[in-house]
């Protein structure tokens, strides 16, 4: 029940999220550049929580927001999910040198924290939503490639693998038929964990001014420019950064219920 109930909880707080994102390409309250609703207006009336120091309205830009939170976790388990299974598979078919080799590469870049990789990619060439997607999803790709080749080596030494080749059948089949499909729930488990660092990631690159560049709106850069303003306007500060923790632990929790259900499907 345990399991379950964390699967539920995560997956209730992540479809909120993207059922609003939904909602927000098909409904507006405001443009996102409409600064009529004056400076730092309190919730109420049109503006459900209020506008920004440019006179925005949060609620739009909240939704906003939500899109680029979204976007970039999927399109960073993309970019990682592929690249670091690309990665990994070669690593696990590879010689005992290759192997080595490749292990030790993928070490020195896990050695360097996803945010603080990422941030190299973008300061070299240029910030924006594309560029912040693509460094996440690298940074990304090396722990994905580390957890495919240990999970490719347990799956390569089973009985049923040496069989399969006794009877002659190809690498590339049993690849497809026996190493892929033992591998797709762990892998599944770590990329829906990726997906919430990746949110994360995404909102500490905009705060520091490497994510999303403006007017597109991103919680972590309403988070930077509600610090100013906390005393006076706190929903500027609160609203996206509840927005940030719920679609984080809804992502996390269905991540824990997805392992403790690989788990029990193991014994």
């Amino acid at each position: 029940m345990s399991k379950r109930l964390h699967l539920y909880i995560g997956l209730v707080l992540v479809l909120i999220v993207a059922g609003a994102v939904l909602v927000s390409y098909l409904w507006l309250p405001f443009a996102p550049d409409d600064t009529s609703g004056g400076r730092l207006a309190p919730p109420g009336g049109d503006h459900l929580l209020g506008t920004d120091k440019l006179g925005r309205d949060l609620l739009t830009q909240l939704l906003i927001g939500g899109r680029i939170a979204l976007g970039t976790a999927l399109g960073a388990v993309a970019v990682g999910g592929v690249l670091g299974l690309g990665a990994g598979l070669l690593a696990g078919f590879a010689t005992r040198w290759l192997d080595d080799a490749a292990a030790v590469v993928l070490d020195i870049l896990i050695a360097f924290p996803t945010l603080l990789l990422a941030m190299l990619i973008v300061a070299g060439t240029g910030a924006s939503l594309g560029t912040a997607i693509l460094a996440i999803g690298l940074a990304m790709a090396a722990i994905v490639a580390r957890l495919v080749r240990v999970l490719v080596k347990q799956v390569l030494g089973r009985d049923y693998i040496t069989a399969a080749r006794v009877a002659g059948v190809s690498w590339p089949r049993i690849v497809l038929s026996h190493v892929l499909p033992n591998i797709a729930p762990v892998l599944l488990v770590n990329l829906a964990l990726q997906a919430g660092l990746a949110v994360l990631a995404e909102a500490s690159l905009s705060y520091l001014g490497l994510g999303t560049p403006p007017p597109n709106a991103s919680w972590g850069r309403m988070l930077f420019e509600a610090q100013a303003t906390v005393l006076t306007s706190p929903v500027a500060a609160i609203a996206p950064g509840l927005a940030l923790v719920t679609l984080v632990i809804g992502m996390n929790l269905t991540a824990d219920g997805l392992r403790l259900g690989v788990s029990d499907a193991d014994r």
